[in-house]
This record gives structure tokens, sequence and C-alpha cells, in this order.
């Protein structure tokens, strides 16, 4: 075991899978010799060569459609996406091939392609540096569609990731790559710094998709958070003292309706927590399935506490990112006693 980040969570299960696997390789904008922007990928050129760990031109299309032709062909690329905010180039091979070809082969091919993204706000990288785009892709049958929250979860699910025969888009919270938070706009989320590192296998393990994990019991009100959201819906219970159950759901699709409705069947209140914008956000999705298996066991409306429906502001960072003092709020107003 060792004390990593998510940083090194990352690597350490590319290089895992690299070692295990000769047919994982990785690629993308600035991931060899450099070692990625965030260095997610580095040392893995020097250790595997520039044939399984290589540079690409700025063509995230291009950079997508070779993961699936690979994949077609046996191979389990891992590409990265430099920021979130530039994958929308790569979105028709997303969606219309590697999202299809099992479908559309009736079985004769899959796409076993891994594309990883940072994404999210909260490091000042303004409207083009700090998107959330996992709404876009959790409306698209055929995908998967991953979150992390700690390093331990990130190893464990990039390495189910890899091995799953579908292909998943695995964003990884920036916010949380580095370890404890800075800035005196976290003081209420500096209590959870110590989850943003943690004890982390060297070798291999999985941290299977598709289930949610409690990361904390409560009685009185359900969270659903996901990514860095996690860390501050924590933040939030803690300093308003609510007996909160705060569940992580790790991965949105396929998502883990069982632990979902079993909490809020107990709690009878639910409170949604994402940096992504309001409107059309995986919240609503939430919302529907929350009320589709729970109404009768509702108490009081659903909340959702989001970013707002504008372009990530630089100078408002702060104001958009959704942070504890907004949550507690939200919990608030569920449990009936709003100020």
């Amino acid at each position: 075991m060792t004390t990593m980040n998510m940083v090194k969570a990352l690597n350490s299960a590319l290089d895992v899978m690299m070692e295990r696997d000769p047919n994982v390789l990785t690629f993308g904008e600035d991931v060899g010799y450099f070692g990625g922007v965030f260095r997610v990928t580095e040392g893995l050129q020097a250790r595997y060569g520039r044939e399984r760990c290589f540079d690409t031109p700025i063509a995230e299309g291009g950079i997508v459609a070779a993961a699936i032709g690979m994949g077609a062909h046996g191979l389990r690329p891992v590409v990265e996406i430099q920021f979130a905010d530039y994958i929308y180039p790569a979105f028709d091979q997303i969606v219309s091939e590697a999202a299809r070809l099992r479908y559309r082969s009736a079985g004769q091919f899959n796409a076993p392609i891994t594309i990883r993204s940072p994404y999210g706000g909260g490091i000042f990288g303004g409207q083009v540096h700090s998107q959330s785009p996992e709404g876009l892709f959790t409306h698209v049958a055929g995908l998967k569609t991953v979150v992390p929250s700690n390093p331990y979860d990130a190893k464990g699910l990039l390495i189910s990731a890899i091995e799953d025969d579908d292909p998943v888009i695995f964003l990884e919270p920036k916010r949380l790559y580095n370890g404890p938070f800075d800035g005196h706009h976290d003081r209420a989320v500096r209590a959870w710094a110590g989850r943003a590192e943690a004890e982390v296998p060297d070798g291999y393990y999985r941290v299977p998709l598709g289930k949610a994990a409690i990361v904390r019991a409560g009685e009185a009100v359900t969270v659903l958070a996901y990514g860095t959201m996690v860390h501050v819906a924590m933040a939030a219970a803690e300093e308003a003292q609510i007996d909160a159950e705060i569940i992580d759901l790790r991965t949105l699709i396929p998502l883990d309706i069982e632990t979902i409705e079993a909490s809020v069947r107990r709690t009878g209140r639910c409170v949604i927590v994402h940096e992504a914008t309001r409107t059309s956000g995986f919240g609503a999705e939430l919302i529907a399935l929350v009320q589709e298996h729970c109404f009768y066991h509702l108490e009081a409306p659903i909340e959702r506490v989001t970013g707002w429906d504008t372009p990530y502001p630089h100078a408002f960072e702060w104001e958009y990112f959704p942070g504890p003092a907004r949550v507690i709020q939200a919990l608030r107003r569920v449990m009936g006693d709003a100020t």
C-alpha cells in the first residue's frame, strides 16, 4: 500500500494494466515524453516504449477514431483528451461509431476503449477548461460513464474500465488530482482534504463499474453526488450537523439504482449535487428515477444543487462552483428548517 493522490493512482492503474496486458496502450496530446499536462502518463513511455505510449496531433476526432479501429482489432487503447472541454470534436466518433459498433455489427466487433479526460472546475480554468459534459454521454446508449472521487476508486475503476469490452468515458475531477485542497475559498472543504489522498494497493485490483459507495451513513436525508461534489457534500453535512447519508455514485451509467432506492426509501428525503449546469444535467435524470422508485416514501420535494446555466466564469468561479454553503441551504430546505 502506498499513499497516493489521484494522479499517482491513475498512473499506477495504467502501469499495472500495460504490464499485465500487452494489448493495452495509451496515447493522446503530450502523453508520451511529457507525461501529460497533468502528468498522469509520466514515465510510461520510458518503460513501455513509443509504440505503446505516444503523442498524437491535436485532433481529438482522429485520436478517438484511431482508438476505435485498434479496439475492433483486438487492442485495448486508453486515450487521453487533454481537457473534457476539447472532447467535442470527437463527439461524432464517440456517439456514432464507438457506442454503436457492437450493435451495428451484431456483435462481430466491439470497441473496448477507454477515453480519459480531466473535467470540472475549481482550478481557475475559465470557460474552456472547466466544463462538466458528463450528462451528454449518459444520454448515449452503448457508452459507460465513470467519475471517481478518490485515489483508491480512481485506480480500481480505471482498471475495470480498461478491461471492459464496451467504450468507457472516464472523467477525472482535476480539482482532486493533486491531493489536499488549498485556497481560502475551500475553508469548509478542508476538513475532508485528506480524502483526496489515500492508501492505494500497488498492484492489480478492481472497483466494479455500476456499483455506488455509501461514504457517509445517515438516516435523515440521502445526498447523491460524484467527483468533487462528494467532498463538498461531506463538508456540508458535517458543518450543518445533519445526519445525511452520502452516496458516491462513482458510475453514472450503469447506475446503481438499488443502492439509491434503498437509501431514499429509508430517509424519505433526497438532495442531488453536481457541478454541471442545471438544465438537462444528470441530476434531472436522478430526480426522475428517485420519483419513479421512491415516490410514496418521499417526505419532501427532491432538491438539487448544481452549476448555473452559464459558461463557467473565470472571475466568478466560486459563485458558480456549488460549494458547501449552497448544499447546506438545500439540506435545510429538504429538512423543513430553511431560514
